[in-house]
């Protein structure tokens, strides 16, 4: 009788253990939450007046001045705000759900986090630190220093550089080359503090990228069908953040 009831036991542990997994796939915490954040800050902008948009917008925003005034809690709340409007905001926020979903699936909700934050607040004081500078030297105006900088593009380009860990191993040197080439295009097109940073940003990015697979950490190189949608959705971000 025990023979005969192992096996039973067995296919039935299977079959509890198939659905959870398949929950546990999905679970995707750092992912849900942070489109939930955009979401509602995006709904909450959008029924403000125009000049209470920009109070809270220059508030958030991570300019020289805020920087200057130890307004340090603005290299959070700048990752919280799609500063182009409600329009924007319907485009970039799927774009971005796709983005991060590849990421948190393929590097966990850890390594999403500190890729995405090393991108947003490397790019943004390295760029702060460029803006003191050329001020400092009258080299631009100091009007510059009051100028609103948010929105999710810092982080989000780190992560698309840091995907040279994921892309089959034919596709990285490609991979590192096109997004530079299309950063530093922004920066000729764009001419702005903002392009730079995305320059900066796509570059911390690869080189998290390039840390994961000396370090043992990237994941396996072979994408499956949904996931290869997802990283072209997550391109069609960079491009529109880089140069759209």
């Amino acid at each position: 009788m025990v023979v005969m009831s192992a096996p039973d036991a067995e296919l039935s542990l299977d079959s509890v253990e198939l659905p959870r997994s398949r929950w546990r796939r999905l679970f995707l915490p750092v992912t849900y939450s942070y489109a939930a954040v955009l979401v509602s800050v995006t709904i909450m902008l959008s029924v403000l007046s125009e000049a209470t948009q920009n109070r809270v917008v220059l508030h958030a925003s991570t300019n020289l001045h805020n920087l200057w005034r130890g307004r340090f809690g603005t290299l959070l709340s700048s990752a919280l705000v799609i500063g182009d409007g409600w329009n924007a905001a319907v485009v970039i926020i799927p774009l971005l759900i796709c983005l991060l979903v590849l990421a948190e699936k393929r590097f966990g909700a850890v390594r999403l986090l500190w890729i995405f934050f090393a991108g947003h607040i490397g790019a943004t004081l390295l760029v702060a630190a460029g803006l003191w500078v050329a001020v400092s030297a009258n080299w631009l105006p100091f009007d510059i220093t009051q100028v609103a900088d948010v929105g999710v593009s810092y982080g989000a380009i780190a992560l698309i550089g840091s995907f040279i860990a994921v892309v089959p191993a034919r596709w990285v040197p490609t991979w590192a080359i096109v997004w530079l080439m299309v950063a530093v295009t922004g920066v000729i097109m764009g001419r702005t503090f903002t392009n730079v940073g995305h320059l900066v940003a796509v570059s911390i990015g690869l080189a998290a990228g390039y840390w994961l697979v000396r370090s043992g950490r990237s994941e396996l190189r072979r994408l499956h069908g949904w996931e290869a949608g997802l990283l072209v959705a997550a391109s069609v971000l960079g491009y529109v953040v880089l140069v759209g």
